[in-house]
């Protein structure tokens, strides 16, 4: 454990290696994401209409994939988006904070209440028109870049506790999304390539069984699960969870190499593919919408429960549990920092958009247009008011 090797990093230097990579990928999706909306709002919009609908195709024989470049950046960047998730996912089940059920109880009855409530308070608005309630799951999300972003903004007056608690909330945020994306979001199946994508986790895992850590291997066979999974109906990206799940945790020689790919990945995540994602996906036609768009009902849904219902869900069902006796708040964090979090959690933009055009875009494109908008502005409001309310509690903690 002393050795300053990326496998065997210290749990806390880890996490700030971490922590920090995601603040700066934070940065750079925000910074993506403004000049989406400035250009999608200039005499530009044209050309970034057309860049994001130029047709790209592979073709090999009489095997065809053809899709614009916003469905390669949508289902194929964000495979390896996904792919890092899984990593992530396997790691911290194997050895990190969801290994430990006593560390894992406050964030996952946390993670519980901020996927309930935002989808409640959705639906109260819109259970009355069918085609709105497909984007009930839209801000259950949490886009973790962001929110540790905003927490970056504060230094050392963040307690470690706090963002370890962040990130292990969010990353059980993530894994329900991606349940989510798995149960509710799939189009007309189709048998034969269910079962190619099948018989290539499959070959992966035994794989993994007979102790093939090399990553050669795995990296083609989830390729080829990708395009399986991309011709069945069900969402592509989810071939980069189930490829990263059958990635060795450990070789013969006591290296890591989910670890060491896990590391490698991290910054061309954070810092090419997210903000490229965040690029052709918040580009917002403002001047094409109607000022009642900012009241109508999924607009209100998705921006009310990604303000209100994240830190209502949060931070009751955290208080429900501790008047039960069931969890107890670290030492180093107080309630006023637990709602300050509960807030920032609702800052979903990337995985927020991501569900919306699962969602809606099948539509006319008219709510799918509304739930971005609802998006941007819940999540916009969900960091003022996170970083507020973080901003009184760590002053009040920093004067002790």
């Amino acid at each position: 454990m002393q050795t300053s090797d990326s496998n065997h990093l210290p749990f806390t230097a880890a996490v700030r290696e971490f922590l920090r990579l995601e603040s700066l990928g934070g940065v750079l999706v925000l910074a993506a994401a403004v000049l989406a909306l400035l250009t999608a709002n200039s005499a530009w919009s044209g050309y970034y209409e057309a860049l994001l609908e130029t047709e790209a195709a592979v073709r090999i024989g009489s095997f065809l994939i053809e899709k614009p470049l916003l469905l390669w950046i949508n289902d194929g960047l964000m495979a390896v988006f996904f792919f890092l998730i899984g990593l992530e996912l396997k790691r911290e089940f194997l050895e990190g904070e969801l290994s430990s059920p006593e560390k894992l109880t406050l964030p996952l009855i946390g993670a519980a209440g901020g996927i309930a409530v935002p989808a409640l308070f959705y639906a109260l608005l819109n259970g009355s028109d069918a085609t709105a309630m497909d984007g009930w799951a839209i801000p259950v999300a949490t886009d973790i870049a962001f929110v540790l972003a905003l927490l970056g903004a504060f230094g050392s007056r963040v307690p470690l506790a706090l963002k370890v608690f962040v990130l292990t909330l969010a990353i059980i945020d993530d894994l329900a999304a991606i349940a989510i994306i798995a149960i509710f979001y799939v189009a007309d199946l189709s048998l034969a390539a269910l079962l190619w994508a099948g018989a290539m986790f499959v070959g992966a895992v035994i794989a993994n069984r007979l102790g093939v850590t090399r990553i050669t291997p795995y990296a083609l066979l989830g390729l080829l699960m990708w395009v399986a999974v991309l011709k069945s109906g069900v969402h592509a990206t989810l071939a980069g969870i189930l490829i990263a799940l059958c990635i060795p945790l450990r070789d013969r020689a006591g290296g890591s190499p989910l670890r060491q790919l896990e590391h490698d990945l991290h910054a061309p995540v954070a810092f090419i593919i997210l903000p490229v994602f965040a690029f052709a996906n918040a580009g917002l036609p403002l001047r094409e919408m109607a000022l009642d768009a900012v009241f109508h009902p999924v607009t209100i849904g998705v921006a009310a429960g990604l303000i209100a219902g994240k830190s209502i869900g949060i931070t009751s069902f955290i208080a429900i549990a501790a008047l039960a006796g069931i969890v107890r708040l670290p030492r180093e964090i107080n309630w006023m920092q637990v709602l300050g979090v509960a807030f920032a959690c609702g800052i979903g933009f990337t995985m927020s958009l991501f569900i919306a055009g699962l969602a809606l875009e099948h539509g006319s494109g008219e709510y799918f247009n509304k739930a971005r908008l609802g998006v941007l502005l819940g999540s916009a409001m969900a960091a003022l008011f996170g970083g507020l309310v973080l901003h009184m509690s760590l002053a009040r903690r920093g004067a002790k």
